[in-house]
């Protein structure tokens, strides 16, 4: 087997983690490819890891790499994405972070979570993605997002009037502080914050839920995600602030946003013992409830 791992940061707490990790992958005779500035990251902290090929982007990954590591949050799980993108090679999160809906296997079970996947004791979980359209080719090759797409005002001034047609169709005008236009699997991330829906992996939906709207009459709205949405902005400052996932860009108010399912999708790689409710029911903490 073959992996790529992807990390960023390194906080003391997680090295005797990291360390495991890399030893128990050399026991399992498991080779690795490492992101380059996580590797410097790695040699810096003395964790021994073998001489291995490093990869800076996409284009030096292929389907020689049997999955992905992700060490860290859900924004590094989020940025991992970037790198696989339509290789079909699932990633799997390692939760160095917090919460972690996404990087779901904690650090207690990295040994485990070998052992399972060198067993093909797992499953993969399709997830589909939006992808965004503009004149100017904003954000380039990576117009894409696994999470959401999120509008914001550019400043702290008066809120943005943002337009929004469904196949050209006109749904509505928010006066608000911003929109988020979410995927399922981003119905438990910001979305969720701003009072929107829990939408189940493969339900087929968008969610469009408006940041702050002046008007309390307004509420999120599940859609088919064979809808192309499109979306204009106005506003004070003449511009607006958007981001895919992790990823921001400045915008022009006389551009045009155009929004719709990407024509691929990710593998998140989940292990027997895990899914989607139970996760719920751990990050959400429902368990918690002495009723239950």
């Amino acid at each position: 087997m073959q992996v790529a791992i992807y990390g960023k940061l390194i906080t003391e707490e997680n090295i005797p983690y990291l360390k495991n990790l890399f030893s128990k992958l050399e026991k399992e005779r498991v080779t690795y490819l490492i992101h380059k500035s996580y590797a410097e990251h790695l040699k810096a902290q003395k964790i021994n890891i073998a001489p291995s090929a490093e990869f800076t982007s996409y284009e030096e990954l292929n389907d020689s790499v049997d999955c992905m590591f992700s060490i860290g949050g859900d924004g590094t799980f989020l940025d991992s994405i970037t790198f696989v993108r339509d290789l079909n090679i699932p990633v799997v999160g390692i939760n160095a972070g917090t919460l972690g809906f996404l990087s779901n296997i904690s650090k207690d079970e990295i040994e485990y979570a070998i052992d399972e996947i060198n067993a093909g004791n797992f499953t993969l979980d399709k997830r589909s993605l939006l992808t965004v359209k503009t004149e100017n080719n904003l954000f380039g090759d990576v117009n894409f997002a696994l999470n959401d797409l999120t509008i914001h005002k550019y400043d702290s001034s008066s809120m943005i009037t943002i337009h929004v047609y469904l196949n050209d169709e006109f749904l509505n005008s928010y006066w608000s502080d911003g929109l988020i236009i979410s995927t399922p699997t981003g119905s438990t991330a910001y979305s969720l914050s701003c009072g929107g829906p829990i939408i189940t992996p493969g339900s087929g939906n968008f969610i469009i839920n408006p940041v702050a709207p002046h008007n309390l009459n307004v509420r999120p709205v599940v859609i088919p995600d064979d809808t192309t949405i499109s979306i204009k902005v106005e506003g004070r400052s003449g511009k607006f602030l958007t981001s895919l996932d992790s990823k921001y860009e400045t915008v022009s108010d006389d551009i045009t946003l155009t929004i719709k399912k990407a024509d691929f999708h990710v593998n998140l790689l989940r292990l027997n013992n895990q899914n989607f409710l139970s996760t719920l029911r751990n990050k959400l903490m429902w368990g918690l409830d002495r009723r239950n």
